[in-house]
């Protein structure tokens, strides 16, 4: 794999997410806005504050961690999938010097920085509203690559053995939707029991919501096991996913 090769994967990519980013990015932005309005403001007013925080500040870094991770798994999955097996994109890229480990590696990156602009866009919301303690939100933008990293290559693992692009319900259903609703977003997980409570400390998005959440309020040290994790974990997924493909496309 070379890296200029991969980078020039994420330049096509990004070359028509200028010309059309305005359809998706407004349907990406609407729903963590609409959850940070009605979650925060309407449950809000009926919830007191937890750990001291009103509850639209609580939510709010959870909000930024959630609409970053789905923007990479959105691309990662649909927008893969198109394009390896509707569009022929993989197609004509691979018919170029490009070889499969600098598609997948672009596939990965792209994926990623789709989690940045939107990890960005929601922390610029946020800090509108006045929901942030600390310029140390910042500091998390990095995180919020790797975390974007890890969950494409989740979905490129998913998006190599899925017999058909209607599959991807299962993975959404099955595993993106519990992440979102346990993953200590909307209450605190000393909440529920051991077990879901344990089962969640091994989930990407928890450990990227305590990462949000500890910055956002300036306690850099309180999430220094899940910048760990996160480090971790991304290492230990990165060969599957260059794997998988391989065996998806060549025949």
């Amino acid at each position: 794999m070379q890296i200029k090769r991969a980078f020039r994967v994420w330049q096509r990519h990004w070359l028509v997410y200028t010309k059309l980013y305005r359809t998706s990015f407004a349907l990406n932005f609407a729903e963590p806005a609409l959850y940070l309005v009605a979650m925060g403001l309407g449950l809000g007013s009926f919830v007191k504050d937890i750990h001291g925080v009103p509850y639209i500040k609580f939510i709010a870094p959870g909000i930024v961690a959630s609409s970053s991770v789905f923007a990479a798994v959105y691309e990662c999955t649909y927008g893969t999938y198109i394009r390896m097996t509707f569009q022929k994109t993989f197609d004509a890229i691979l018919a170029t010097p490009v070889n499969l480990d600098d598609l997948v590696a672009g596939e990965l990156i792209w994926g990623a920085t789709k989690s940045v602009i939107f990890g960005i866009t929601i922390m610029i919301v946020i800090s509108l509203f006045g929901l942030v303690d600390s310029p140390f939100l910042l500091l998390a933008i990095p995180f919020i690559f790797i975390g974007g990293l890890i969950f494409a290559e989740l979905s490129l693992i998913f998006c190599a053995i899925v017999p058909g692009i209607d599959f991807f319900s299962y993975f959404y259903t099955l595993f993106m939707t519990p992440l979102f609703l346990f993953s200590g977003i909307f209450f605190p997980l000393d909440a529920m029991p051991r077990l879901v409570a344990d089962l969640a400390y091994f989930t990407p998005l928890y450990h990227l919501v305590n990462i949000c959440r500890a910055f956002s309020a300036g306690a850099v040290s309180g999430a220094a096991w899940s910048m760990a994790w996160l480090i971790v974990t991304v290492i230990v997924l990165a060969p599957l996913p260059f794997k998988l493909m391989k065996k998806r496309i060549v025949v």
